[in-house]
């Protein structure tokens, strides 16, 4: 198989401890391996900088560096690996090195093979720990639901893109991408590949509830405007239901006048309106806020230093 032409594109936060190792493992595949690695530094807090500039000067005829300024997210760092990512295909892998490398090769064969805008790794068995398993399934079922997504795909971040996809995906200029959530706006030629997944010998996970959270309103409401839908469902429903007992009540009053209204439930019904109401007023200011943003020509990712950048 001819990899001349591919690419892996791989985020960096905290990884000092494992990026070497896996760098060596891509760069020792058989020959032909990977014509290029780019690692993106997403303003990780230990030495992964330092690191990652010396992999660069060992391997500089097959590593890119790219030093973000701050951190900015773990998807505005692939966005900005792709930016730099000069093959025809290209894999996107995590820095922890549970994916062995020979993987991000089968992923590449089968995009080939198949001719797959993108192709998925599904783990025979995952390694993550609770809260990152939880995270993916809760992600998947809201992909399902508001993004429409095939509901037998996994969404993965061990993918293999086409320079199709690369491209359209690359179109996205704004300044909360959600990759999963543009990619299946570009293309349904999606293929799925079972794949390998290790226990993480070294360092540990940066996936936090924080992360999660910041994840599903990406792709919630940049990606689609069903949550606006629902809101004004739920509105309905507590509005009618609020009829509802309103005729119950006075139906009460009239068969029963000496009956005394309860404060409890008179404090209940504002306690749930109230939640209601800014619930959607919530939701409402994410959306204006994410445009005021965008107008605001927020950026997507800053790039403070490049090493090896492709020359075309």
């Amino acid at each position: 198989m001819n990899t001349d032409n591919l690419s892996i594109v791989i985020p960096v936060y905290n990884g000092a401890a494992t990026i070497a190792g896996l760098v060596d493992r891509l760069m020792a595949l058989p020959s032909p391996g990977p014509a290029q690695i780019v690692l993106v530094n997403d303003g990780s807090t230990d030495n992964s900088h330092e690191v990652c500039r010396q992999i660069s000067q060992k391997y500089s005829d097959g590593v890119t560096y790219v030093n973000l300024s701050m951190n900015f997210g773990e998807h505005n760092a692939v966005m900005a690996g792709l930016s730099y990512a000069s093959g025809d295909y290209a894999v996107i892998m995590d820095d922890d090195d549970q994916n062995p490398p020979e993987e991000a090769l089968r992923l590449v064969r089968y995009a080939r093979e198949h001719d797959h805008d993108v192709v998925y790794g599904v783990y025979r068995k995952k390694q993550h720990n609770l809260l990152r398993n939880w995270g993916s399934r809760f992600n998947n079922w809201v992909a399902t639901m508001l993004l429409k997504k095939p509901s037998s795909l996994y969404l993965s971040s061990f993918k293999c893109l086409n320079r199709f996809l690369i491209g359209e995906v690359l179109k996205y200029r704004g300044p909360f991408p959600y990759l999963d959530g543009l990619i299946l706006r570009s293309t349904r030629n999606i293929g799925v590949v079972s794949v390998e997944h290790r226990k993480r010998e070294q360092g540990r996970s940066g996936y936090t509830l924080q992360k999660l959270i910041r994840l599903w309103l990406n792709m919630s409401t940049s990606f689609s405007i069903n949550p606006l839908r629902l809101s004004s469902l739920f509105g309905f429903f507590f509005s009618l239901l609020g009829l509802v007992l309103s005729v119950f009540v006075i139906i009460e009053k009239i068969l029963r006048p000496d009956t005394e209204v309860g404060w409890p439930s008179l404090v209940i019904a504002i306690m749930v309106f109230s939640g209601v109401q800014l619930v959607i007023l919530g939701l409402l200011g994410e959306y204006v806020g994410r445009l005021f943003m965008s107008a605001n020509q927020a950026p997507q990712f800053v790039v403070r230093e490049v090493m090896n950048a492709p020359t075309s």
